[in-house]
């Protein structure tokens, strides 16, 4: 929509294809042509060939246009922007893998498999828990963490699409690792970085269903100085022209790259508001030829904080388990934004219908790798007054840290269990993490209970910190309310 109408500032018709009916860029006022056509190759080019555009954009639509790219370009449709080589370079998992040796940039170890045998040999070179998906595919779908080769074997009977054409990826997974998003402008030459913004969910989690800050909220300086070098300098060696975006990961203090996108993400909205900046508007003009110095464009460091919240639908289907993963799940977001970090997601929690309570009986069940970061998330809500409840396992635990809790059984172990309680409207506030297809199985009745009873509930130990730190905050202090605009008085950097 807005490359539309940046385009048309520019004195150009636009012409819009679209399969979507639910989309603003069907409206009939958004571009002067509207093609409502399904984005395949015949019908794209039906569409080329009909009106002989002077160029084609395919950065605006997710991944779908761009797996169309380099076949538009080999019919003789006028691409502009990024080239479809660069595109391959960043989708292409080989050639990528070449790219960020080249550059001395670090990835977490990885392969690709065409067979199954290949995916067992990679994932026990590089070291469970691997990450494994599909190539080429849309929002994370058939990806899964797995830890051991059990695991493999089941996800690969589950999972028979990859072939010499589509491989398997396999990463070696970074267990509690800080993931960050960076959304990047470039005209061939030079960058400017549109916003950096650091997930609250571990990565592992789906950017699409993670909640982000913009600016980061935790990490150091010199990490954030060194993902944005790193932004800067893969897309100049891609040679992008437009938006781009790169996921990484933080762990142990180093900088990992996980991916390129060469093209507008889902974040572009977001990063939009919060900085004050028209970044779509602005990809549009670079790439109809404009430059970032004549068009003024400099990297905006916000004042205040800005966070997105992911919105999930699973209280309209009865037995979908709420946990998250690597497969995105969500079908909207909001944002919040404050002074502060808390503030901000205190506001995201509000838009998303989470009602975060001051007081009353927070219940702790999680994973053993998470025991010693849950007893300081117990000894703080404690702090705040709430009286704390665990299933057993954990409250063993936590006692031996000096901490007064009481147990409860879990579904598993017999009635009165954790759900009855929460249907008793004996709990307020849930955080439960676990790992291991069976594991998660077990308490899956558990997370539909807090969402059935409308209880907040956490499913990382990062969510429920940002939690405490918003709930903390609000038994201090009233929200503070200002528009928009208010907000958007940009310092640049």
């Amino acid at each position: 929509m807005h490359a539309a109408f940046a385009l048309r500032e520019l004195g150009y018709e636009t012409v819009m294809i679209n399969s979507n009916p639910e989309t603003v860029s069907t409206d009939f006022d958004t571009s002067d042509m509207l093609f409502f056509e399904p984005l395949t190759h015949e019908d794209v080019m039906n569409v080329v060939d009909r009106i002989a555009p002077r160029g084609v954009i395919v950065q605006f639509g997710g991944q779908t246009p761009l797996n169309l790219a380099r076949g538009l370009m080999e019919h003789g449709a006028p691409l502009v922007g990024t080239s479809v080589d660069s595109i391959d370079e960043a989708e292409d998992r080989e050639l990528f893998s070449k790219l960020i040796t080249k550059l001395g940039i670090d990835q977490p170890p990885n392969g690709m498999a065409r067979k199954s045998a290949e995916a067992i040999e990679v994932a026990e070179r590089i070291g469970y828990p691997v990450l494994v998906r599909p190539s080429f595919v849309l929002g994370g779908r058939a990806m899964e963490v797995v830890y051991d080769r059990a695991g493999l074997e089941s996800y690969m009977d589950r999972h028979r699409s990859f072939s010499e054409e589509r491989p398997l990826l396999v990463d070696k997974f970074l267990d509690a690792a800080i993931e960050v998003d960076v959304d990047a402008i470039a005209d061939g030459e030079n960058v400017v970085i549109g916003g950096i913004m650091e997930h609250i969910e571990e990565a592992g989690i789906h950017s699409g269903d993670s909640a982000c800050s913009l600016p980061p909220y935790s990490l150091p300086q010199a990490v954030i100085d060194e993902v944005r070098r790193q932004a800067s300098v893969l897309a100049v060696e891609l040679g992008v022209v437009g938006l781009m975006n790169t996921q990484f990961a933080v762990h142990d203090g180093l900088v990992y790259v996980l991916e390129v996108n060469p093209r507008a993400s889902r974040t572009v909205p977001f990063v939009s508001k919060a900085i004050g900046v028209p970044l779509a508007k602005v990809a549009a003009k670079v790439m109809a030829g404009k430059t970032l110095a004549e068009l003024g464009v400099r990297e905006v460091v916000p004042s205040h904080v800005s966070v997105k919240e992911s919105v999930f639908p699973f209280v309209k289907f009865e037995e979908v388990d709420t946990i998250l993963g690597p497969e995105m799940r969500s079908t909207g977001e909001v944002m919040g934004i404050g002074p502060t970090f808390p503030e901000a997601y205190l506001k995201a929690q509000e838009a998303a219908g989470v009602k975060l309570p001051t007081t009353g009986v927070a219940f702790l069940s999680v994973r053993d790798a998470d025991k010693s970061a849950a007893a300081a998330l117990a000894r703080d809500l404690a702090g705040l007054g709430f009286q704390l409840v665990a299933t057993h396992g954990t409250a063993k635990y936590l006692a031996t840290q000096g901490l007064i809790v009481r147990g409860v059984n879990k579904v598993l172990e017999g009635r009165p269990h954790c759900v009855d309680a929460m249907d008793n409207h004996e709990i307020d506030f849930v955080v439960n993490t676990t790992e291991g297809a069976q594991a998660i199985l077990d308490s899956q009745s558990l997370r539909r209970g807090a969402l059935r009873n409308g209880i907040a509930y956490f499913t990382t130990i990062r969510g429920a910190r940002a939690a405490l730190e918003s709930i903390a905050l609000l038994r201090r202090e009233a929200l503070q309310v200002c528009a928009l605009q208010g907000y958007q008085r940009p310092s640049h950097g």
